[in-house]
């Protein structure tokens, strides 16, 4: 059971003369009018620090807040190797299916509060799906708008680990990714005209096994792109071959997918995996190494310019 936690929110234009319990069933779809009328009965909502009833009506600009009550969180691994750590940053190697964050049931089975029980100070500067392991950013405080704009300028690059179906060979897929309507989940994140331009890289294919470099940073970007070019992760419950989507949630766990090495303009950390860790999701977690970054582009032996955000 966790401690249960307060949500908070200012209210938006949008909220002008709807009633308290109007906005918050349609706000936040898991409950019903009746179980948000319950609540705020309760006193577990407020307004501008207030309880209040159900029918008030609300202004822009004011500041709403609702307590979730304690609750049990779904079973989860509850463990993350520290890969790399200075007085800026720390890199962690997460395992499948631990949230990165916070996010519907989970609160307390997060890395980002395990993180933060070792020492409070570091925040995520981005997150991996709940079904993919690898190595994640966290930055002290100092450092956190710099190591921000590291991903949002693309000068971080990030390689990925996939066990994919079908006949993949190295291309670069540059699909479009944006919100599409769901039955399941209202909408979700799928390959569409309308939405954000996306480059993913397949550098190498050996048998089922592809290493991926990513250039934009969209949600679940490998596993959608994969599909849509008819190979998708092995496995994925919800993004079938050529863009279809299967009766499952983005959480939702399965395929092997691992962020396997992360380069940062004076750093270079790579998670060495043997051939029996990429054939399980479940298996060994592999060693880890941490080395200097690659020589000058002008070196012979230097890798690609870094250019790939997260995910």
């Amino acid at each position: 059971m966790n401690r249960g936690h307060t949500y908070r929110e200012r209210l938006p234009a949008s909220a002008a003369g709807s009633t308290l319990v109007d906005w918050l069933t349609r706000t936040y779809e898991h409950s019903t009018a009746a179980e948000w009328r319950e609540r705020i009965d309760q006193g577990l909502v407020r307004v501008d620090e207030t309880t209040t009833h159900a029918d008030v009506r609300l202004r822009p600009g004011q500041r709403l807040e609702w307590f979730r009550p304690p609750w049990e969180e779904p079973d989860v691994p509850l463990h993350y190797d520290v890969v790399h750590e200075d007085d800026d940053l720390l890199v962690v190697d997460k395992p499948a299916g631990l949230p990165t964050m916070p996010a519907g049931g989970f609160l307390e089975h997060t890395l980002l509060a395990l993180v933060r029980q070792r020492d409070a100070k570091w925040s995520a500067v981005h997150r991996l799906g709940r079904g993919t392991s690898g190595l994640v950013v966290f930055a002290a405080p100092h450092a956190a708008a710099a190591t921000h704009a590291l991903f949002r300028e693309r000068r971080i690059e990030k390689r990925y680990l996939a066990r994919v179906t079908g006949t993949l060979t190295p291309q670069t897929i540059t699909a479009p990714i944006g919100r599409v309507p769901h039955p399941r989940m209202r909408e979700l994140f799928a390959v569409t005209p309308g939405g954000a331009a996306a480059e993913t890289i397949v550098e190498r294919v050996d048998k089922d096994l592809a290493t991926v470099r990513i250039v934009t940073g969209r949600p679940h970007q490998i596993r959608i792109h994969l599909a849509h070019v008819g190979c998708p992760l092995k496995d994925d419950p919800l993004y079938g071959a050529h863009g279809v989507l299967l009766d499952a949630t983005p959480g939702d766990c399965g395929y092997f997918l691992r962020a396997f090495e992360l380069v940062l303009p004076t750093l270079r950390i790579t998670a060495a995996i043997d051939s029996t860790a990429t054939r399980s999701a479940a298996a060994a977690r592999p060693s880890l190494r941490t080395e200097p970054p690659a020589p000058s582009a002008s070196s012979a032996s230097a890798r690609p310019a870094p250019g790939a955000p997260e995910p």
